[in-house]
């Protein structure tokens, strides 16, 4: 039996350098300031999604919700080896909370269904609040799955679990369709193929085609999207309009959760103590660090 796999993935600011100074006022992240990133753990949820489809066969779409600039993450995701991406962006989804997120994401799975798994990392690096997945499959009445760290076997409608767990593991058993979300022990992406690299390196969204379309005054938008259909390389769009859905329950409006204060933390120690570089100087250092109870 095959399997069809959709995975929730985000590009993300590169939270290493992100300081108050990106910060916008509402409390949301000033992203334009910052590099951006594939979100680690949406990674490996892709790459188990496609370990599942090499042992099943099946397919594996993605889909992110973001600006423009996301669909550099998707043509990511296809050189990996995905067999379908799709953007989801409008400006009413700007500033979104994970309430506002998970919303608009059920209400995108709903419109792309059929599936059998939906795929997520655990948690994005930029909130960490590892609740997007989780809110995702409530709002579609879905079992869930969470911190997978292995698929151990799909068979028929279900699908067996390795899940982490403090201090060890449990085994689940799961009755598709469900969602899984997944840690960024539980698998190293593959690279990108070379061969995927040079297919999709020209795929584009309709925006982008129509940005083409303005810089040369003898391509046309509607001929340009019939044309990277024709050939594989149209990255289809899904806006407020095209999901139906309610406004206000969407971006910064359908978002209660609100930043009231930011601080910038540095730490630092106020002596240091020289360490020799012998047995017994070692020794000493790890007979002080269990006197801390720092370990042992």
């Amino acid at each position: 039996m095959s399997y069809h796999s959709i995975v929730m993935v985000k590009q993300v600011p590169d939270t290493a350098n992100i300081s108050g100074q990106v910060m916008k006022p509402d409390g949301t992240v000033n992203r334009s300031k910052l590099p951006t990133i594939f979100n680690p753990e949406d990674k490996v949820a892709l790459e188990l999604a496609l370990q599942l489809r090499d042992r099943y066969d099946g397919t594996v779409r993605v889909v992110t919700m973001g600006p423009l600039k996301a669909s550099d993450l998707l043509r990511d995701c296809l050189y990996m080896g995905a067999d379908e991406a799709i953007l989801v962006s409008d400006r009413k989804f700007a500033g979104a909370d994970t309430l506002a997120t998970s919303y608009v994401l059920a209400e995108t799975l709903r419109k792309l269904a059929p599936y059998d798994i939906i795929f997520a990392g655990r948690q994005a690096i930029d909130g960490d609040t590892a609740q997007v997945g989780p809110q995702t499959a409530e709002k579609l009445a879905l079992p869930q799955i969470t911190y997978a760290e292995a698929i151990l076997e799909a068979k028929d409608r279900t699908i067996t679990v390795r899940r982490k767990i403090d201090h060890g593991f449990e085994v689940l058993e799961g009755t598709l369709p469900l969602l899984i979300t997944v840690v960024k022990d539980a698998a190293t992406p593959r690279p990108f193929r070379a061969k995927r690299v040079m297919a999709y390196k020209n795929a584009r969204t309709l925006l982008e085609l129509e940005k083409m379309a303005e810089a040369n005054s003898l391509l046309y938008s509607d001929q340009l999207k019939d044309e990277y259909v024709s050939k594989g390389l149209f990255i289809p769009t899904l806006t407020a309009d095209d999901l139906d859905i309610d406004s206000s329950r969407c971006g910064l409006g359908g978002s209660p959760t609100k930043v009231h204060k930011i601080e910038s933390v540095v730490l630092g120690g106020s002596t240091h103590e020289t360490i020799p570089a012998t047995k017994e100087g070692m020794y000493g250092l790890i007979d002080k660090l269990m006197d801390d109870h720092i370990f042992g």
